[in-house]
């Protein structure tokens, strides 16, 4: 029931779901930008109700406080620390482990603040875990949310980092400051 409501505001505000999650992929870290907004929560839910692929997320364990921690956790949400060393990658990679099905959504961001790198704890995961990496872009100015088929990263960090903000560069309302550290400038 909730999800036809999803379902139905998604196409109300006009958006469109372009590409999807291969039904024959297990698991998967979703990597999802811009994180510019608040809505892009709601935009998210809708779209994971199009897609029909169980997704959970990452959030700041401070969203997980009291009441709305019990609505954050029953929508799927699994509270993660960003500031600290205490394991928060090597949590995440276990959470992989221990299940045969587990897709899980973050923003590389992890902020809606502007930045001038990726946070790295998304690729230390994706790579510990061994899981493909599943780029999906909000397209606010076109209203559209785009998932790429699978990247499976090499474990050459710097190579991978330029394949993924090269394919985000493409896209309006993506943070370019994080972008253009990571694509080799011109001569």
């Amino acid at each position: 029931m909730l999800n036809s409501i999803y379902i139905y505001l998604f196409k109300l505000r006009g958006w469109k779901l372009v590409g999807e999650i291969p039904s024959t992929l297990k698991k998967s870290l979703i990597i999802v930008a811009p994180h510019a907004d608040w809505v892009d929560f709601p935009v998210g839910l809708f779209a994971r109700a199009i897609l029909k692929t169980k997704v959970s997320f990452l959030g700041k364990a401070e969203l997980f406080k009291g009441f709305f921690g019990f609505i954050f956790r029953w929508l799927g949400g699994k509270p993660v620390d960003r500031f600290s060393n205490n394991g928060m990658v090597e949590s995440v990679v276990k959470m992989y482990k221990e299940t045969t099905y587990l897709h899980i959504a973050l923003a590389p961001e992890g902020t809606r603040k502007p930045v001038s790198r990726l946070r790295t704890g998304f690729y230390y995961i994706a790579l510990e875990a061994k899981v493909p990496i599943v780029m999906v872009v909000f397209d606010y100015p076109n209203k559209r949310i785009i998932a790429r088929e699978p990247f499976y990263i090499s474990g050459n960090m710097d190579e991978d980092l330029r394949e993924i903000a090269t394919y985000y560069n493409q896209f309006d309302g993506v943070k370019k400051e994080w972008i253009s550290n990571y694509l080799l400038e011109e001569a």
